[in-house]
């Protein structure tokens, strides 16, 4: 007899028990999304300077001849992508040149908006590298430091 009372315990014990734990099952994933969001707020910035300067010719092949000197620094929010980045740092810099070397729209170039447009576009096209060469990283976004457009 002494074995029937825990049991009756026990059976009386589990539905609360079943009923608590599928209270906080629904939880638990959102317990786990704040936890990386508060990992991502807390995570490093990282500024990657890609020295030298770019400097390349820019516009219409047929108007007279204009330059774009732009100083790139690249921003990631993880310690591991410096050295991606380093390895691939050839690479990354042909992908630039020829990105900056196919803006025709000098007036477009020389605006906010431009700026911005080409910003966006040379990060989609780093990490468009990075994902190519299997590195697993990617960058946040790439910061003009010097940008001057000589007609």
């Amino acid at each position: 007899m002494t074995n029937a009372k825990p049991m009756t315990i026990l059976r009386k014990l589990t539905p609360a028990l079943l009923l608590t734990l599928c209270a906080l099952m629904p939880s638990l994933p959102t317990m786990a999304e704040e936890a990386d969001e508060e990992t991502e707020v807390k995570g490093v910035t990282d500024y990657i300077a890609m020295e030298p300067a770019f400097v390349t010719h820019v516009g219409k092949p047929d108007a007279k001849v204009a330059y774009l000197k732009a100083s790139v620094t690249i921003r990631a929010s993880r310690e591991t992508t410096r050295p991606a980045v380093e390895a691939h740092m050839p690479r990354l810099r042909h992908e630039l040149v020829m990105l900056f070397g196919e803006q025709t729209d000098l007036d477009q170039l020389s605006s906010m908006d431009g700026q911005q447009a080409l910003r966006e576009e040379a990060t989609k096209r780093i990490n468009g590298v990075l994902e190519e060469q299997q590195t697993g990283e990617t960058i946040t976004g790439v910061l003009f430091t010097e940008f001057v457009v000589q007609r």
